[in-house]
């Protein structure tokens, strides 16, 4: 029976956003940060990776830790030289964490992993002879004197290895200035080059896109660089990927050269759908976003071309989980906005016929649509604030019978909330469908809108007030063709863990 894949495309235990893949021989690598799940700040646990044969997209391994926070020297690990300065911690003590990285195979075969940890605005370069094996400390990113350049923040690596040189890309460019960056010069994204020692810097940075502080009278002036740094080369053109100043959308910008300047073009994915054929409305509570593209080859004409971007579960911006959709890239070279859909790699609509859990929503919102904003965060060392009353979110409880032991689910569906699946192919004769659900209340079944044709409705009533899970059927309205549902909460306070069509 083939195996289908879905958004997120790892197990629902797994958070690694911020997710650059690439492609080693036969193999795709995801590489990104590593979130816990329900954690309380980003990037709490240490790199893994996980990979799938280019061939079939739904079969992901666990190649398991390739690095770890304590192997950074400024954590602690030996080092045979001065330490570069780097700043301090805002707030609390233990190891700096690790964020977004990438990696490339340089001009010897080997494999460099780059990455920042928190606050340091340093870069620091790790080396493994595999793709997926154990990455050790080798330097940081300076001139060959050991300083490191002034213009710009060293956070969110970018790396391009070519023949004809290896370029290292960065930036970060909030609208306001945190304690020590009040003097800073962050023109926008910026770009060295280095040696062939894979960490020594040869040239000065210029700036490839411009930042909240330079974008004016510029194509980036609607949507500044802020972070998220990524880079590929697809045919004949560069395409630098980043996060806007806006936060939810993954923009780029186009050169025919590694060097630039990048021409802004648009956005590619907003993690809400925002902007998506005029969509004003998020279809889902916003946060961060970080990712990049990747050429999956099929020995053809008819390549792939994916982007990687993430979401965030838990109502918080710190439980984030990988997700992909595919791009199409016109003869120009540029990249139209896509939606954000449940099926992501499966390259089709899901079968309408089986069984799915309700965490693969791909659009999630409470009633008034107007109030849905962006997901719940606090600062560094500060609580997280109360998540917004009516705010449905996915989250999981203990399930000794589910797989790695617990249930996800969506919580907290009140009147009007809608939970959005895209897409499913019908063949016509289903004719029923099972929702299990708990609370009281509800929910309709429409069809590829939310206010779309009702195809069935399920009432739950919890006897005695027990707040046990309950499967509920109904029959369903006949359907053909490739279409979105969405499950809709009519009256009541529902959660949602799976439904199946039969």
């Amino acid at each position: 029976m083939k195996k289908f894949v879905f958004n997120p495309y790892l197990p629902f235990w797994e958070t690694i956003p911020d997710g650059e893949p690439h492609v080693f021989e036969d193999r795709i690598y995801i590489y990104g940060s590593h979130d816990k799940l329900n954690g309380t700040s980003f990037c709490e646990d240490d790199y893994v990776c996980w990979s799938a044969p280019i061939d079939n997209l739904s079969d992901w391994r666990c190649e398991g830790v390739i690095y770890r926070k304590e192997q950074d020297p400024i954590n602690g690990a030996p080092y045979g030289k001065e330490l570069p300065q780097y700043e301090p911690a805002f707030t609390g003590e233990g190891p700096r964490l690790l964020y977004a990285p990438d990696v490339t195979q340089g001009p010897d075969g080997r494999f460099y992993l780059y990455y920042s940890l928190d606050t340091v605005n340093v870069i620091s370069v790790a080396v493994c002879d595999t793709p997926a094996g154990t990455y050790e400390f080798l330097d940081y990113v300076t001139r060959e004197d050991g300083s490191i350049p002034e213009v710009g923040r060293w956070f969110d690596p970018a790396i391009l290895c070519e023949e004809n040189g290896n370029y290292l890309y960065y930036g970060f460019c909030p609208p306001v200035r945190f304690p020590g960056m009040e003097n800073a010069d962050y023109p926008g994204a910026m770009m060295v080059k280095l040696r062939n020692d894979m960490h020594t810097i040869i040239s000065e940075p210029v700036c490839v896109a411009h930042g909240i502080e330079t974008a004016e009278g510029t194509g980036y002036q609607e949507h500044p660089f802020f972070e998220a740094s990524s880079i590929r080369k697809i045919g004949e053109w560069y395409y630098f990927v980043y996060s806007s100043l806006q936060g939810h959308e993954l923009c780029y910008g186009m050169a025919k050269g590694p060097e630039g300047p990048f021409e802004f073009r648009g956005v590619i994915v907003s993690n809400g759908d925002i902007g998506y054929q005029g969509n004003s409305l998020p279809v889902n509570y916003t946060g961060n976003n970080h990712g990049g593209l990747v050429v999956i080859p099929k020995g053809n004409s008819d390549d792939s071309v994916y982007i990687f971007w993430h979401r965030h579960t838990h109502g918080t911006a710190f439980s984030r989980q990988g997700c992909a959709d595919r791009v199409q890239i016109l003869e120009d070279g540029t990249i139209p906005q896509i939606e954000i859909t449940s099926c992501g790699l499966n390259e089709g609509g899901l079968p309408a016929r089986g069984t799915y859990q309700s965490y693969i929503a791909c659009h999630l919102t409470e009633g008034d649509r107007t109030k849905v904003g962006q997901v719940v965060m606090s600062m560094p060392g500060q609580p997280l604030p109360a998540l917004p009353e009516e705010m449905p979110y996915i989250t999981e409880e203990t399930d000794e019978n589910a797989e790695h032991s617990m249930r996800p689910f969506i919580h907290n569906m009140r009147d009007g909330a809608v939970a959005g699946f895209k897409y499913f192919q019908f063949d016509g004769d289903e004719k029923e469908i099972r929702l299990v659900l708990r609370g009281s209340g509800e929910m309709e079944v429409l069809l590829d809108s939310p206010e779309g044709k009702r195809i069935a409705s399920v009432t739950v009533e919890v006897p005695d007030g027990k707040e046990n899970w309950t499967e509920t059927r109904s029959e369903l309205d006949q359907v053909e063709g490739k279409h979105a549902l969405y499950f809709k909460v009519k009256e009541g306070d529902l959660d949602f863990a799976e439904f199946s069509i039969q």
